[in-house]
């Protein structure tokens, strides 16, 4: 199967508790905005459960790779583990089956409802596999009907997109966290950066070998197509 965004979006595959995944997000939120498209070029978000590959998320692996991660976007929110170790997610499952279930009422709402969770995870420490803790995210996103979104949890009639994403994430279609897709056919494996590991995953630090951010303006005006407008030009 090829993965092709529908015109005017950008399919993105990528794990919630994924650094690399909260800088990709929060630039193409950033850069969308930039470029005054925001209300032309959507996000349709997937799945990479890095958990169903790798085991449960460890606070270990997130702390040990803000620091170099981090930098490259500060604004993004960012904190180490600041609440009880217990009550971190070792699960995002039901986070993603959220992402999914804002879908049936508007892919904004599902773009919404991803940022938020990201940024409650990354900035706030939120344990954001907690079914109350995602509700209450969700109510504060103006819009989003929670009602309904607690009925299609509680139901979980977005638990087969979830594993439909995960058996998309184990084929060599989607390479890793973050992977976005175009409408054009084409994809970009971890937006413009280049890293490499000293010492071993979650004991170690990855090194940024590379970060070339304007791969995002070109991927932006591409999900754009006819519909872009330079407004530099205007």
């Amino acid at each position: 199967m090829t993965i092709v965004a529908a015109p005017h979006s950008i399919v993105i595959y990528s794990d919630l508790l994924d650094p690399f995944a909260h800088v990709a997000v929060h630039r193409l939120w950033t850069v969308r905005e930039g470029l005054g498209l925001s209300e032309v070029v959507r996000f349709d978000h997937h799945a990479f459960p890095l958990e169903l590959f790798n085991g449960p998320g460890t606070r270990i692996g997130s702390d040990s790779e803000i620091p170099a991660v981090g930098t490259l976007e500060p604004d993004a929110g960012w904190q180490l583990w600041n609440a009880p170790d217990w009550h971190y997610p070792n699960t995002v499952l039901l986070a993603f089956e959220a992402v999914h279930a804002a879908k049936h009422q508007s892919l904004q709402m599902s773009e919404l409802l991803d940022r938020a969770l990201r940024r409650a995870f990354w900035a706030d420490s939120r344990s954001i596999g907690h079914h109350n803790v995602i509700i209450e995210i969700a109510s504060s996103i103006q819009g989003l009907d929670v009602d309904a979104l607690g009925v299609r949890l509680a139901a979980g009639s977005s638990r087969a997109d979830v594993f439909s994403d995960y058996r998309n994430a184990s084929s060599d279609d989607v390479a890793m966290s973050p992977h976005l897709f175009l409408p054009d056919g084409s994809s970009i494996i971890n937006p413009g950066i280049a890293v490499h590991w000293e010492g071993e995953w979650a004991k170690g630090f990855p090194v940024i070998d590379h970060d070339e951010p304007a791969v995002y303006h070109t991927a932006l005006r591409a999900a754009a197509n006819d519909r872009w407008i330079d407004r530099d030009a205007s």
